[in-house]
């Protein structure tokens, strides 16, 4: 069962900022929650699903006050590890409990899983808004100020910032 109190942040270096922090935990692993297809499915009653399903999670946001230790994800990514869930409850859990964790202004959660049964899945869930980054923010109040009456996107800020 996924622990999200295994969770923990720190505070934001740059909270006046706009920046995105991007994650690739390449060796997720949780149990397909249907035994029962596969021919030796007798032999994998013992585990709480069925066989082991792996795939690479990718976890980008902007963060608000809080940044996720690094150290704390993967323990608590681990925590799947037994659990047999679908793919489309692993992704959304985990965005979900992120999002609680460390309250960002936007963040997107990929799962990348490996092929099973001749299919390739990869499951996309998002929170907040992206484009809602603009101007800069005043790290007393939290609040948006507009940069010379001009609302910028974070994906424009990106673009200008590498010329």
């Amino acid at each position: 069962m996924p622990k999200p109190k295994l969770l923990e942040t720190f505070e934001n270096p740059f909270p006046g900022r706009d920046y995105e922090i991007r994650m690739e935990c390449a060796e997720f692993t949780s149990l397909c929650p249907l035994g029962g297809i596969e021919s030796d499915a007798s032999d994998l009653q013992q585990l709480r699903g069925g066989a082991p399903d792996f795939g690479t999670i990718y976890i980008t946001y902007v963060p608000d006050r809080a940044c996720i230790e690094l150290k704390s994800l993967k323990l608590y990514l681990w925590s799947f590890r037994d659990d047999g869930i679908f793919y489309e409850r692993t992704v959304n859990t985990i965005l979900d409990d992120l999002v609680k964790a460390c309250s960002p202004q936007w963040m997107e959660v990929v799962g990348d899983f490996n092929i099973r049964g001749g299919i390739k899945s990869v499951v996309t869930a998002r929170a907040g808004s992206r484009e809602g980054g603009s101007g800069t923010r005043d790290a007393g109040s939290g609040k948006r100020e507009e940069e010379s009456g001009t609302a910028r996107s974070i994906g424009r800020a990106r673009d200008v910032a590498r010329g």
